[in-house]
């Protein structure tokens, strides 16, 4: 089972590991940098692949982060 990620409210850390739902659950308020690196640092300790990249899940599919918590190119309609 890949893992998934989900956006919530009032996390104390920008990136938390909930091992009951295989998700990483994520602050939405978190600067999208801080929060790539967090993603990043969590899938590493759950023994993802660190080469290449982008994120990828320990069975070594990428892992793509809610498109609204990626910044918009300029002109873009917020979605």
């Amino acid at each position: 089972m890949c893992i998934r990620i989900a956006v919530v409210d009032d996390l104390p850390d920008p990136a938390i590991w909930d091992p009951d739902e295989v998700t990483i659950l994520v602050a939405g308020d978190t600067h999208h940098h801080d929060l790539i690196r967090e993603v990043h640092a969590l899938l590493t300790d759950l023994g993802a692949p660190t080469t290449g990249a982008g994120l990828t899940c320990f069975c070594g599919d990428p892992v793509s982060l809610p498109a609204n918590l990626l910044p918009q190119p300029a002109g873009a309609t917020p979605l």
